[in-house]
Parts: C-alpha cells; sequence; structure tokens
C-alpha cells in the first residue's frame, strides 16, 4: 500500500499541502491525515478524489504517538511523502508568556516531528520524499518569538542533516522555510499582544508556499524560501553577523509601531 502522511493537515498549509498533493499524487492507495479535529478533516477529505484515512490524533500526547506507531506496524505501507506540518507560535517576551505554552512550543514543533519522522523512515519507499514545514525564523534569533524562532532553527538544522544520512536510501528531505502566511497562524501567535507588523508587507498565500515546496521537493532541494523578500533575509541572515540581524530588525519594528501609533492618535 502507497501512502501520503500530512500532519497538522486539518488548517493553514497542512491543509492545503491535502489538497495539491491529491491532485498531484494519482497512484497512491491513501492519503493519512493527521490532526486533532476529526470534523475539519472530514470536511476537507470530502472533497479529494483520492482515499483518506482520517487519524484524529494529538502529536503532544505519547498515547496517541504510540498508536500512530502500532497503525505503521500493522499496517507496513509504503510512505511516498510525509509532509510534517504540526506546529504552532506565540509571540511575546519570553518572561511575558506562558511557560507551559513555550514548553507546548517545543514538545509539539520538535519533539513530535522529530518522532513522526523517526517512526516513518523505516517505511519510506526509493525516491521518498518528506517535507519538514520550518519557517524563515529559523534563518536568525528573533526577540519577541525566541523559543518559535529556536524550535524552527532545530527543524531546518535536523532536516538538512538527516537528508546527508539518508541519500544513500534515496530519501529526500526539504525544509519548507515561508515567511508570514495567510492561515489562521497569527490569531493564536498575536495573543499575547505582539503583532508581527512586517507580515502585512510580505505576507504569502498557503497555496504559493505549498506550490513552491513541491517543485523544491521534486527538484531534491533541502530547503524552500518562498517570496523574493524571504529569499533576500535568508541571503542577508548568511552573511551578516545575527547581532546585526536582531538590531536592524528591532529597529525597524520600532518605526512600525511608530506608524502604527501615529494612526491611531490621528
Amino acid at each position: 500500500m502507497k501512502i501520503v502522511i500530512v500532519t497538522g493537515a486539518s488548517s493553514g498549509i497542512g491543509e492545503e499541502f491535502v489538497k495539491q498533493l491529491d491532485q498531484n499524487f494519482q497512484r497512491i492507495d491513501e492519503i493519512w491525515m493527521i490532526a486533532r479535529s476529526e470534523k475539519k478533516m472530514e470536511d476537507i477529505a470530502s472533497g479529494l478524489e483520492n482515499k483518506v484515512r482520517i487519524l484524529p490524533f494529538d502529536l503532544e500526547k505519547r498515547e496517541d504517538i504510540e498508536l500512530f506507531s502500532d497503525i505503521l506496524a500493522v499496517e507496513k505501507p509504503g510512505i511516498c511523502m510525509l509532509v510534517n506540518c504540526a506546529g504552532f507560535g506565540v509571540m511575546g517576551n519570553f518572561q511575558d508568556l506562558a511557560i507551559e505554552e513555550q514548553l507546548e512550543m517545543i514538545e509539539l514543533n520538535c519533539k513530535a516531528l522529530t518522532k513522526i519522522t523517526y517512526l516513518c523512515l523505516p517505511y519510506m519507499i526509493r525516491n521518498g520524499r518528506i517535507l519538514q514545514v520550518a519557517s524563515s525564523a529559523a534563518f536568525s534569533p528573533q526577540a519577541g518569538f525566541a523559543v518559535y524562532a529556536a524550535t524552527k532553527s532545530y527543524v531546518l538544522s535536523f532536516s538538512r542533516a538527516l537528508q546527508e544520512e539518508v541519500r544513500s536510501k534515496e530519501i529526500f528531505i526539504t525544509a519548507v522555510c515561508p515567511g508570514p502566511v495567510d492561515t489562521p497562524f497569527f490569531e493564536r501567535a498575536e495573543k499575547g499582544g505582539h503583532t508581527l507588523l512586517l507580515k502585512k508587507k510580505f505576507t504569502v498565500t498557503a497555496e504559493r508556499v505549498v506550490h513552491d515546496a513541491l517543485i523544491a521537493s521534486k527538484k531534491r532541494k533541502t530547503v524552500s524560501v518562498c517570496s523574493l523578500p524571504m529569499k533576500a533575509f535568508h541571503g542577508a541572515c548568511k552573511l551578516l553577523p545575527h547581532d546585526w540581524i536582531l538590531e536592524i530588525a528591532q529597529y525597524f519594528a520600532g518605526k512600525e509601531q511608530e506608524k502604527e501609533n501615529e494612526k491611531e492618535i490621528s
């Protein structure tokens, strides 16, 4: 049985991956959708052409990951593609945010992604693909987004190193590193009071992010960066000391905040 697996499949980038993979993959037996919301996944699945298996798992729970492991052991599928989209972020100064929620970010963005990858690797077929959804926040530390950026830096580093380990098995890994994306992500991310003001200028659609990511995966690229501004940011983070990047980001964030304050006053 040949399958595609998508985590975080109930909304945002994960939902878009499911839809585009359904259009692109005509010779698979099933798409496995993993997320907490069974109802949302059922609604998405109703419009798909391929057969779908809905797995309403919370990947922060050890028992749900163990259940997923048991399903793999019984089914022994041939995994054509694994897309790890499950994750979230919360903006705000580290000490102002609840530590429990920040630890949940590490649990889901890093530990769950690592465990799912580990469990799926033995079942990946030759020329199989793994797409790990990171973020442009992975390129440099970010004040006001400290833990989230650190988790995505982990995803990027882990993905690039793992690619070298599995290259001889003809498995190819792409870290997907978009900037701001028009998804429900910011509904939770900005609840701490911080706002990513530059997102208004640089936001792209989930459709574009996924389209570019699938092309990058097909070309066996290790990193997919969507949009020219984010590619420029990626290049700058390679050339400039991260201390400079942090100072520049804080400067422009301050200027943007001043503009917003002036608008409110007027």
